[in-house]
């Protein structure tokens, strides 16, 4: 029987259910894309916490309500709350709230972005993307951060923030979930890939029709919950292990100082940490490909 935690707000900017070992988290800003205000974010944290923290829960899938999985971080929306005070939980910088220049976008962004990511990724239950639509720039650092990404035929992915002079997303795993040189041939392009390729490069595990994505990821999910737990929180800790053997980790560390000078680059040349790109400016470029949905959102389709 399915237990929804949220059914007092549904216009809360994360849902949490339950359905037996699965728990089901949902990105729901859908007006914007899900584009990934702050609010979001916390709530997302505490989505994953609450399914750590649960014996019962054996599986979790992470989705997105409405036409897109996410935009990524949100530049545009009425609701970044960029000065609102949280919490502090990936670390022991003070708040960013009050500080100013490099100092401000590196105390927030280790905290919502680098921080919560590598914490998310290891949640010692095995997690689910499934992915629709949109997933672009930060949402990227959402679907990796999951042990298996399952998109339908109509998602696409992209991380153009070289537009705005970035090197990247700040969870930068490019080079170990599709390679070296496609790496640098989609940061350097900017483009957009579709589902298809994704899983021919191994981005993605399985592809299937829109119709058929829920389901298909319930059955996965249901497959895997039969296993043992522990046996599965070792496994994937041993497979993160390996990652982070590889480089993963000290890379991450390097190219998040490469990703700050970036936006301290731009705030100095252009007076704006994004090199003058707007959320309508970005989304504008990954429209090239007119046989592919774009989100309409008023919400970004970068990092900032």
């Amino acid at each position: 029987m399915t237990t929804a935690t949220n059914t007092d707000n549904l216009d809360a900017p994360v849902l949490y259910a339950t359905d037996g070992s699965i728990a089901t988290i949902t990105l729901n800003r859908p007006a914007y894309a899900n584009a990934q205000n702050s609010p979001m974010t916390y709530a997302l944290d505490d989505a994953f916490y609450r399914a750590a923290a649960d014996d019962a829960v054996a599986v979790i899938i992470l989705r997105g309500a409405g036409r897109h999985f996410s935009a990524g971080h949100d530049i545009g929306s009425p609701d970044r709350a960029l000065d609102r005070v949280f919490d502090r939980r990936a670390g022991l910088w003070p708040t960013h709230v009050g500080k100013s220049g490099a100092e401000a976008r590196f105390v927030r962004e280790s905290e919502v972005y680098l921080g919560m990511c590598r914490r998310w990724r290891e949640l010692p239950k095995p997690v689910i993307a499934q992915v629709h639509g949109a997933c672009v720039s930060g949402a990227l650092m959402l679907a990796w951060v999951c042990d298996f990404i399952i998109a339908s035929e109509d998602a696409f992915f992209a991380d153009p923030v070289v537009r705005m002079g970035i090197p990247g997303v700040e969870y930068f795993a490019h080079p170990w979930v599709m390679g070296a040189r496609r790496a640098k041939e989609f940061l350097f392009l900017g483009e957009r890939i579709g589902a298809r390729e994704a899983e021919r490069i191994g981005m993605v595990n399985h592809v299937v029709p829109r119709d058929e994505l829920g389901d298909f990821v319930k059955s996965i999910a249901h497959r895997i919950a039969e296993m043992p737990t522990f046996g599965l929180a070792l496994a994937k800790k041993a497979v993160n292990q390996s990652e982070d053997q590889m480089g993963l980790a000290a890379g991450m560390d390097s190219v998040f100082g490469l990703h700050q000078l970036a936006h301290s680059h731009s705030a100095e040349v252009w007076n704006d940490a994004v090199g003058g790109q707007t959320a309508h400016s970005m989304r504008s470029a990954l429209r090239s490909d007119a046989s592919e949905p774009s989100p309409t959102s008023t919400s970004t389709t970068a990092s900032n």
